[in-house]
């Protein structure tokens, strides 16, 4: 098995639903030794929701492969105290809570840097550690509702369309995930570590790079109507004869000029940047004459950005996703559901790892702290930790 750069790296994650697990989990999938960090009465909320596999929620099983679970009581000053002493052994540590939680739990930032000076502390919040919003609770649609991305997204004169990924919550576990490497180098340099303050509505803000592009440009065109979001023929997406969607991306005049070639129409050659109705009409009458499988024999042949829209389930059995290893599949012993794989990944190296059980490795990872089975006995009676299966 080949080396993965973040091999003898522990992170603590004490986050739950997705950012702070997608952060983990591709941290995790380049070699980080990920422990969540979880409460005992059952642990991380998406545990229990559906749909299930193998009596398993589906989202805990894609965002948890390879973890191991501690469960611990942070209410206690023994849980605490225990934490304390774990986090010593950590390089980072991603925690989710509102604003404030984990200092009153006494397991902030200033807390393990007193026992860990080169600890990279990353809080992953809805709006950020500060600002007047910084307490108000949101889920990713309305932190891409006041990103002004949900109001870009859809047809003109629709309701916006839901994005069916959650580009706030995946963004900002992505610049985490980006924050706590930087760091991470950086106290190995200088012994010092930091503490990283990521918000979701910030994440998705700087996804907007294009379209604030645009807007300051001065366009103002708004849902569905930007050079990137439908305003040209060029760029949009239509129906075949057979009622599937094919989307054309034939931006560069060569592309363009290589669409027209193929489909024999050199009449639609002035019409790439268009924005009349009756021209759309041209390209949708086009599409409208092939089905899908006649457009995707066609396009075999030529040179120009068009492709037939898959299903999700069309697109796990692409061969060109599958060669790439971006479906992994599971390891033996875990539940028979297959994970996306992570760009980065090794390609040698397919199987997805097991999701932990709940507290299924407090003792292992405890006992790496020095203490003794009796130990443990009195802590799990005292309400402090948990040791699931």
């Amino acid at each position: 098995m080949s080396h993965k750069p973040l091999e003898g790296v522990r992170i603590l994650d004490l986050s739950r639903l997705l950012p702070g697990p997608f952060c983990t989990l591709l941290l995790g999938d380049l070699g980080a030794e990920v422990i969540k960090v979880e409460d005992l009465e059952g642990g991380d909320y998406l545990r229990a929701w559906p749909p299930l596999v193998d009596g398993q929620s589906a989202y805990f099983l894609a965002l948890n492969a390879g973890k191991k679970s501690v469960a611990l009581n942070l209410k206690a000053p023994a849980g605490r105290e225990l934490f304390l002493k774990l986090a010593a052994t950590a390089g980072a540590i991603v925690e989710s809570f509102r604003p404030g939680t984990v200092d009153r739990l006494g397991v902030g930032y200033e807390a393990v840097k007193s026992v860990n000076p080169r600890i990279v502390y990353c809080s992953i919040s809805g709006f950020g550690q500060d600002g007047p919003d910084r307490d108000r609770a949101g889920h990713d649609l309305t932190y891409l509702a006041r990103s002004g991305i949900l109001g870009l997204c859809g047809r003109p004169g629709s309701l916006p369309a839901i994005p069916p990924v959650q580009i706030a919550d995946l963004s900002s576990a992505m610049f985490a995930a980006l924050g706590i490497l930087a760091h991470l180098r950086d106290s190995e340099r200088t012994g010092q570590g930091r503490y990283i303050d990521i918000g979701m509505l910030d994440s998705a803000v700087a996804w907007t790079v294009m379209p604030v592009a645009e807007y300051a440009a001065g366009e103002r065109g708004g849902r569905g109507r930007l050079p990137l979001t439908g305003k040209h023929p060029c760029y949009n997406v239509y129906r075949t004869r057979d009622g599937r969607d094919i989307a054309l991306s034939a931006l560069e005049p060569k592309f363009w000029r290589e669409f027209c070639r193929a489909v024999g129409r050199d009449d639609l050659l002035p019409l790439q940047f268009s924005e009349r109705p009756e021209d759309f009409a041209r390209l949708e009458a086009l599409f409208a004459g092939r089905t899908a499988e006649e457009w995707t024999a066609l396009l075999k042949e030529t040179d120009f950005c068009c492709e037939v829209v898959s299903t999700l389930g069309e697109a796990l059995d692409d061969a060109q996703v599958r060669h790439r290893g971006l479906v992994i599949a599971p390891s033996p012993g875990a539940p028979a559901a297959p994970r996306v794989g992570h760009p980065l990944r090794d390609r040698k190296e397919r199987e997805g790892g097991v999701c932990p059980g709940h507290g299924e490795h407090t003792a292992e990872v405890l006992s790496g702290l020095g203490l003794k089975s009796p130990e443990m006995d009195e802590l799990e009676a005292a309400g402090v930790i948990r040791r699931g299966w």
